[in-house]
């Protein structure tokens, strides 16, 4: 069971202040002789004293923490928000498909849970999600954009946009703990990534999991170089992929719960 800070700290104050009251009258009882009654009279007045102030004191953090809470959530909420104007503008410049960042996040999010990621983590892990490709955002309309195949040279510069992604992410306080996804989404579990050439676990969970939804939804949607796969082929490729491109076991609870997985992207 969980203690609100609010009831922690008046009961810790009650406690203190009950064993002070109480352990100094007996104290008083031993040097001043015959004033038995009226010392614990006095320890009774003490002790509803400190009864109706710790009363108070909890009320008073209670509500504190309540406005505390409510500022955080509304200061949150601003930050989505701001978050989401962006990645529309980043959307619309990378001519992706419909709400391509947001139904990722939402997935990825829903994949989190699945992988029991909770709290911050999760919270750091929708960010990231949301902005995984704003390294792109330093990147040429003709190197973005193009139709078909890039050659080497585009790749190299393609293959910049995550390092340029984790920079921008770690100039804003409340987004450092979010740059995972941005920084190592294109890391494959068998080491042949980039940009860190990260192996197996060693990749953040966040860019695991994400990397999982990310590739469906590249291969199921239409985008300029290449049309829609077919969902069969979508969740064969990905099966296949399991173990060289991707974590198998997020993948294994991908498509075990790939039902209600899919109804997030709607």
């Amino acid at each position: 069971m969980t203690i609100s800070p609010p009831f922690r700290t008046a009961s810790v104050y009650v406690l203190v202040s009950t064993l002070w009251i109480w352990l100094s009258d007996r104290a008083l009882d031993l040097l001043v002789q015959g004033q038995a009654e009226l010392s614990f009279l006095q320890s009774v007045k003490g002790i509803v004293f400190v009864l109706t102030t710790g009363a108070l004191l909890y009320w008073m953090t209670g509500r504190d923490l309540h406005r505390l809470e409510a500022a955080n959530r509304t200061l949150l909420e601003g930050h989505r928000q701001t978050l989401g104007a962006l990645v529309s503008a980043m959307d619309v410049r990378h001519r992706e498909t419909g709400d391509h960042s947001d139904r990722v996040m939402r997935m990825a999010t829903g994949l989190a849970r699945l992988a029991g990621v909770h709290g911050e983590a999760l919270r750091n892990l929708s960010f990231g999600a949301l902005l995984h490709d704003i390294g792109k955002l330093g990147l040429p309309d003709a190197v973005l954009v193009k139709p078909g195949r890039l050659d080497d040279d585009e790749m190299a510069v393609v293959r910049q946009h995550p390092r340029l992604g984790y920079e921008l992410m770690q100039q804003v306080d409340f987004l450092r703990g979010a740059s995972d996804i941005p920084h190592s989404h294109h890391e494959r579990w068998d080491g042949s990534g980039y940009p860190q050439g990260l192996r197996g676990e060693a990749i953040p969970l966040a860019a695991r999991i994400f990397s999982v939804v990310d590739i469906w939804d590249a291969l199921i949607t239409a985008r300029v170089y290449k049309p829609a796969w077919p969902e069969a082929d979508v969740l064969e490729y990905l099966r296949a992929a399991a173990g060289s491109q991707l974590d198998p076991d997020l993948v294994a609870l991908f498509l075990e719960n790939y039902d209600e997985l899919k109804a997030l992207a709607r």
